[in-house]
């Protein structure tokens, strides 16, 4: 990652935000305090920005843009080594065929798979990112949580995908979600830290964009909308709210800090209606995998057969490109 565009790494709260965090009162009121969200008005926005159209010399630049996005995963509990160098193998090259296709960002396994990972992507460019905290649920101690993630990068995770804690947030015991990811970010180290809400369970825009900005102020270098484990997963109104949440921490901060959807993306089209968002909602200099990814396996493969159609012409179908 580039100094001009990475999200910040050091776990420290800046100025002039270090005193909202002083105590749990102060945490309340800066929370509370952060303007309401139109449920009607970001609805009506996320509908309007998704009949946007693009040029056809466009589409290839979006598509070949999503692909370089894309946190190939693999999270299930039938996960072997040789699958994940498979998802190794089509990160590097997801279209063997085709040399100028973008490799994906990274892929992102359970932690006792890093080093497998790590071993496969040697040397590509292509991050390893693991789940950690007691995924999908959070439900076990701090200890175990940050024994988690430092099994993680000792393994050699370049990025570490978090859960808050969402029982704590929902009863309002804010300062101790904001303790535990300092904790976390400071077990990362150099990795950089994906804070997870799973916005399907908090329930309103509000919290949200609460649960975003306290994130923001622990120091995750991404906010995530979800495990991809609950429904809703990632939508495009919630995925709003958060993008507003990373551009006014920047207006306000002068740090670039990263959104990542996650779950139930998977067509080209929806890809699209992101790429339009992050450029009408944060900001062109968000359309970088260092500031925007998307958390999606099968998506990858529907870009690769639109690629395909954009370079060859004509439609090709899943007969040619490894499908998942």
């Amino acid at each position: 990652m580039t100094a001009t565009t990475s999200p910040a790494a050091a776990p420290e709260t800046p100025s002039p935000l270090t005193d909202v965090t002083r105590d749990e009162a102060s945490l309340r009121r800066f929370l509370h305090g952060l303007p309401g969200v139109d449920q009607v008005g970001v609805e009506q926005r996320a509908a309007g920005l998704a009949t946007r159209s693009i040029k056809k010399e466009a589409k290839r630049w979006a598509i070949d843009t999503a692909v370089s996005m894309v946190d190939l995963t693999t999270l299930e509990g039938a996960d072997t080594r040789g699958k994940v160098r498979g998802l190794a193998a089509k990160a590097m090259r997801p279209d063997p065929e085709r040399q100028d296709c973008p490799r994906v960002a990274a892929v992102c396994v359970y932690p006792d798979l890093v080093e497998t990972a790590v071993e496969a992507l040697a040397g590509s460019g292509v991050r390893v990112a693991s789940v950690a905290t007691g995924f999908p649920a959070g439900r076990t101690s701090r200890e175990v949580k940050l024994a988690d993630t430092r099994m993680a990068v000792e393994a050699g995770a370049d990025e570490v995908d978090m859960v808050i804690d969402r029982g704590a947030f929902l009863e309002g015991r804010y300062l101790e979600v904001f303790n535990e990811i300092r904790a976390v970010k400071e077990a990362c180290g150099s990795a950089h830290l994906k804070v997870i809400l799973e916005t399907g369970e908090l329930a309103t825009y509000d919290n949200v964009r609460r649960a975003s900005w306290l994130a923001l102020l622990a120091g995750g270098d991404f906010i995530k909308t979800s495990t991809g484990k609950v429904s809703p997963a990632a939508t495009l109104p919630v995925t709003h709210v958060m993008l507003q949440a990373v551009h006014d921490w920047h207006e306000r901060t002068g740090e670039l800090r990263g959104v990542k959807p996650a779950g139930g993306i998977r067509t080209t089209k929806d890809a699209i209606k992101y790429l339009v968002a992050v450029h009408e909602v944060a900001g062109e200099q968000w359309l970088t995998p260092d500031l925007f990814r998307f958390g999606a396996s099968s998506l990858l493969n529907d870009l690769l057969l639109q690629r395909r159609t954009q370079v060859d012409g004509h439609y090709s179908g899943p007969d040619y490109v490894t499908v998942d």
